[in-house]
């Protein structure tokens, strides 16, 4: 595969940003055949490729690497913090047009660890028609954790400042769109379709009852989705031992 390293100009974060990209070698192809994978890190992570380059090959699928810092890829409060529009608008455009990636939502999958894994699903949902597929793995859907936080409060990752930068009011985030089931439920009262989910998380996860309650929570109202457990912790053991499948599920 080749590797690009790009910078631009992001209208949405008010200055230059980058990502970088795997492009698979199949000079075959026409433009708009080859699908994209959006590959989304973690909290304290940058852009990276965790997906096995022989598969991508196999699949031709391009691999697209946002960094968003510590965003929760979510429009935050202050000017220059869009991050929702830098990866669901902005790069999407950029990468479809420039290298000529499909434009179908079926043609088109998200898929994150942790913070990328919250990421993924909310992008996923808040942006049907852009994608089709969304994996997440070892998601971070601390949405009702930060619904009790207070000025002041600090829970040994982040301060309430930083909550509510990232996801809004601490008092408002359970009926805001930063909640993973308000899209849920808006999606379904405007009979709009769900994208294909797949989830999983390690049983020694400290996220696991949140990756959990979510999976209730699809179940309940309807929503089909895979969701899978297995052995492991919060690692990129766990993670690269599952990327594999959800590629395949998507792409294959």
């Amino acid at each position: 595969m080749a590797y690009f390293r790009i910078e631009y100009y992001s209208e949405a974060l008010c200055r230059t940003t980058s990502f970088e990209m795997f492009f698979p070698n199949d000079t075959s192809k026409e433009r708009g055949d080859i699908k994209t994978l959006f590959l989304l890190h973690g909290y304290t992570g940058k852009a990276g490729n965790w997906v096995p380059e022989e598969l991508a090959n196999e699949l031709n699928v391009a691999i697209v690497m946002p960094t968003a810092e510590n965003s929760f890829y979510l429009n935050g409060l202050a000017t220059g913090r869009k991050y929702e529009d830098m990866l669901a608008i902005e790069l999407v455009d950029y990468v479809r047009k420039v290298f000529g990636l499909a434009m179908e939502a079926d043609k088109t999958g998200i898929c994150g660890l942790s913070m990328g894994g919250y990421g993924a699903i909310h992008t996923g949902l808040a942006h049907t028609d852009r994608f089709g597929y969304i994996g997440a793995l070892s998601s971070a859907i601390i949405v009702k954790e930060v619904a009790t936080m207070k000025p002041g409060d600090d829970n040994g990752v982040a301060n309430y400042e930083y909550y509510r930068e990232c996801f809004g009011e601490t008092d408002k985030v359970l009926e805001s769109d930063a909640n993973l089931e308000v899209l849920i439920k808006k999606l379904k009262e405007n009979n709009k379709e769900i994208p294909k989910l797949y989830m999983c998380c390690g049983t020694e996860d400290f996220l696991l009852n949140n990756n959990r309650d979510f999976h209730q929570f699809l179940q309940t109202e309807g929503v089909d989705h895979i969701y899978k457990e297995g052995p492991g912790t919060h690692d990129m053991v766990f993670w690269s031992g599952n990327i594999s499948d959800i590629v395949k599920w998507m792409f294959e």
